[in-house]
């Protein structure tokens, strides 16, 4: 799983590829689509398609020729759970860190 949350990271690294994304968030889409806002060559985006797939992120149709991509609807739950882990992780530090700061507070006076 590491192996796939470190490609899932840096995937989403790249501001093009957060911008991919963005846009199959809201449907499927072509190469040619997907190329278009970017103005950038098509073995460039289909580059960036490459390593989302590799991520898990995406994933190809079978539309024919154009070969749609879109998202995967639960591509980044682990992501989710490794950051969700860090929020609660810190979470409890805080609160550790105010009980220590309220407990020597009273101390202080």
């Amino acid at each position: 799983m590491d192996s796939l949350l470190d490609r899932q990271f840096a995937a989403l690294a790249d501001p093009t590829r957060r911008a991919i994304l963005a846009r199959l968030a809201r449907g499927e889409a072509t190469v040619g689509e997907l190329q278009r806002p970017f103005g950038i060559s098509q073995p460039a985006i289909s580059r960036h398609l490459k390593v989302l797939e590799s991520a898990g992120l995406i994933e190809g149709g079978k539309a024919a020729q154009a070969r749609p991509r879109r998202l995967k609807a639960d591509a980044l739950d682990d992501a989710r759970q490794w950051i969700d882990g860090l929020r609660t992780l810190w979470s409890d530090s805080f609160d550790q860190l105010d009980a220590f700061l309220k407990a020597t507070e009273g101390k202080a006076e």
